[in-house]
């Protein structure tokens, strides 16, 4: 993972003063990173029988689609507003800059489904949280919840359901 790290770029006061953003647009640029994500996403999830992963736009969409070929999964997304075109439900949640909403096509998930979450950063988590909230509201065997990163200063990790394993490749 220091290959990894060497490449994750912090900006400061992104996308508000105070804050140090971890960017990984410098990690999925470079083809050896990308792969080496790739890969140790999938061997965490390897024998569990994952039938889909769910990435959160935006960037939840990279990893998260990698791991769906790795695989051998299904890959939904979950998006802001207005962007899915067919039935969704949704929620909105309090993040660190604001509110938000997301949703998710209402078809996505069935009761067999065994899902991973994806999204790039484990921050304060209430993106994951809002995303694990709809999932679970289509009643799937079982969630996982990953992130390549987590800053667990945060504590994003502490408002996760305890019945969801949770992982992150990196930890700050």
């Amino acid at each position: 993972m220091e290959y990894i790290k060497k490449r994750v770029r912090d900006v400061v006061d992104f996308p508000q003063k105070g804050v140090v953003f971890k960017d990984l647009t410098t990690v999925f640029k470079d083809p050896r990173a990308l792969h080496i994500i790739g890969w140790d996403l999938s061997q965490i999830y390897r024998d569990k029988g994952v039938t889909k992963v769910v990435g959160i736009e935006s960037r939840g969409f990279i990893g998260g689609s990698i791991l769906a070929f790795e695989l051998g999964a299904g890959f939904v997304p979950v998006r802001k507003p207005g962007k899915l075109p067919a039935d969704t439900i949704s929620a909105t949640y309090d993040k660190e800059y604001g509110k938000d909403t997301i949703e998710i096509h209402r078809d996505a998930i069935g009761p067999d489904d065994i899902v991973v979450l994806h999204d790039d950063v484990l921050a304060t988590g209430g993106t994951m949280l809002a995303a694990y909230n709809l999932v679970k509201s289509l009643n799937p065997k079982k969630i996982y919840i990953n992130f390549i990163i987590e800053i667990s200063a945060l504590g994003g990790r502490d408002r996760l359901p305890a019945d969801a394993e949770v992982s992150a490749l990196i930890t700050y």
